[in-house]
């Protein structure tokens, strides 16, 4: 049996879509009637709740690999709960989605150390693991799409700092892959695209595919963190416009093999991703 958690965001879902396996697989969720339409031959879905040690016990119960995907950086406990409820539940692999940041020492944001204190639980734990530690996802520009119908605007922060962003896809395959055994655990994997991007070129990748002109406004970073606090508790906010900082001083462009080293092809560039979301740019 494989337990999925982070089913209802993107790169859960698209591991559960990607999965195949002669084994049966679980989701797990606090809603379960928002991954329902997951359920099938092979497949059933669970509810539950990394605040409720009790409910992952139950959950993780019959359970030989997991996916585990915590969201909340003010919640650190969450990663604590499942881990522990893993091991008692005799879990022999977890596979984790962190961040490329944690291996980076200057990165000392809010949400980079949690990844961090997350890692050094799973690994004290005794039970096997791998990390994932991916760039940004290229699908953050979706956050984009409606100014681009609307306005054919985009705004963003150190527009020029390239970043070598990550298609969901290439990591939800890595994921499948390590799930069911063809890559072996003990290893963090830094997980980028093919090359580095800046938002400017992001911007013009779009424009290209949508033959239409767009135009990038480049925020302050007042405006930037306003827009920030306007979705997330400040201590986040404060984080995520570190991370920005560091990308403007081009400490997010490193590109890394191991996507190629492990599904054996090309990660996939930013214009593939775009061709492939157009419908939500108004494509």
């Amino acid at each position: 049996m494989i337990l999925l958690t982070g089913v209802t965001g993107t790169v859960g879902r698209l591991v559960a879509e990607r999965l195949a396996t002669a084994e049966p697989v679980r989701l797990l969720s606090r809603d379960p009637r928002r991954i329902a339409a997951l359920a099938g031959p092979g497949t059933e879905v669970v509810g539950g709740d990394f605040a409720d040690p009790v409910s992952l016990a139950a959950a993780l119960t019959g359970v030989r690999a997991a996916f585990l995907v915590t969201a909340d950086p003010l919640a650190p406990a969450h990663d604590e709960h499942f881990v522990t409820a893993a091991r008692r539940a005799g879990v022999r692999h977890v596979v984790k989605l962190s961040a490329r940041a944690v291996a980076e020492p200057d990165a000392d944001d809010l949400i980079t150390r949690r990844q961090r204190d997350a890692e050094d639980v799973l690994r004290a734990s005794g039970v096997a693991w791998t990390f994932l530690r991916p760039r940004a996802f290229m699908s953050n520009t979706l956050g984009w799409a409606r100014s681009v119908r609307d306005e054919g605007v985009v705004r963003a922060f150190h527009g020029a700092a390239p970043h070598a962003t990550v298609d969901p896809r290439d990591i939800a395959e890595v994921a499948a892959l390590a799930l069911t055994g063809a890559v072996l655990p003990g290893r963090a994997h830094p997980l980028t695209g093919p090359a580095a991007i800046s938002a400017a070129q992001q911007v013009a990748v779009l424009s290209g595919l949508l033959r239409r002109p767009l135009r990038l406004v480049e925020l302050t970073r007042d405006q930037a963190y306003e827009g920030l606090l306007a979705r997330w508790p400040r201590p986040v906010a404060d984080a995520l416009l570190e991370g920005a900082e560091r990308q403007g001083a081009g400490a997010k462009a490193r590109v890394e093999p191991a996507v190629r080293t492990l599904l054996g092809r090309p990660a996939r560039p930013y214009r593939v991703w775009a061709r492939d979301h157009l419908p939500a740019f108004g494509g």
